[in-house]
């Protein structure tokens, strides 16, 4: 059963464990201005949680940008879904957004993994578990065109410590590098975040094959790690690191570190340019 009507803001909750990082960018600017002129043109999708309250399954940025405004209503599509079909449609409707992080699509997968899978249960008692696991990655990745095997190793990052998935969503760590990462215990990938701090330096691909392979043979320490992750690469990019807080003060609202980078990249330039003028002109 589908409705359309209006809810008053203080009614609407966050989807509880929304995987989809919410983000005070220049697009949410514009959303703000867009609904201060025009009003809000697209229904958010909710369900309801009881007689009074509602869960936004799609829509938590036209909710934010209209409490910011002080509107007390919003127009909602409310449908009758229960949890695990709130976060299929929550995980398939998000991941067609222009800018995904690595982290956001881990936990977004694995929530629509849990939810097919508690909704196959139901349906299909036959499956055996291996085979049941396979169809639901297939089915998770359907959507989104990414195959069965992507899907679960996308999965596998959410294994990672959040400091090391951090350096995965900023580009500091790649991809596959971080799959083999994830099959570390949580005491080895501390080792190797607390290299990167200590060093600056982060693992290929090659050198997290070999301390996936020593971890699976009980032989990773301390001081294999070390001596691991000390090896000279010919493909180690250097950073330029710069603590957040000295620059936070410059930007207009909570930036991506991609957009933040970018920034910083096109202030240093048009710097560059000022004292070229400034020379130029002597």
């Amino acid at each position: 059963m589908t409705t359309l009507t209006e809810i008053r803001i203080e009614n609407l909750k966050s989807f509880e464990n929304n995987p989809f990082i919410f983000r005070e960018d220049t697009a949410f600017d514009m959303l703000i201005d867009s609904i201060s002129n025009l009003g809000v043109l697209i229904p958010i999708i909710v369900r309801s949680l009881d007689d009074e309250n509602y869960e936004i399954i799609s829509g938590h940025r036209r909710a934010e940008a209209c409490r910011r405004l002080g509107i007390e209503t919003i127009p909602c599509i409310v449908k009758e879904l229960t949890r695990d079909e709130a976060t299929v449609i929550l995980v398939d409707l998000n991941l067609q957004r222009d800018e995904v992080l690595p982290s956001e699509k881990a936990h977004a997968y694995k929530m629509k993994m849990d939810a097919l899978k508690n909704q196959g249960a139901r349906t299909d008692l036959t499956s055996t578990q291996s085979v049941s696991k396979f169809r639901t990655a297939e089915e998770v990745g359907k959507e989104n065109n990414e195959s069965r095997e992507t899907v679960r190793r996308y999965i596998r990052l959410t294994y990672l410590i959040p400091e090391i998935l951090k350096l995965v969503d900023e580009g500091r760590i790649a991809f596959t590098p971080a799959v083999e990462l994830s099959f570390l215990s949580l005491e080895e990938q501390h080792e190797v975040y607390g290299f990167y701090e200590n060093e600056e330096v982060t693992p290929s691909y090659s050198q997290t094959v070999r301390m996936k392979k020593l971890h699976a043979e009980g032989q990773l320490t301390s001081d294999r790690i070390a001596e691991i992750m000390a090896e000279a690469k010919a493909n180690q990019k250097d950073f330029l690191k710069i603590p957040t807080e000295n620059i936070n003060k410059y930007f207009k609202s909570r930036f991506t570190e991609k957009q933040k980078q970018e920034f910083v990249i096109k202030a240093v330039e048009h710097y560059h340019r000022y004292l070229m003028r400034q020379r130029d002109a002597r």
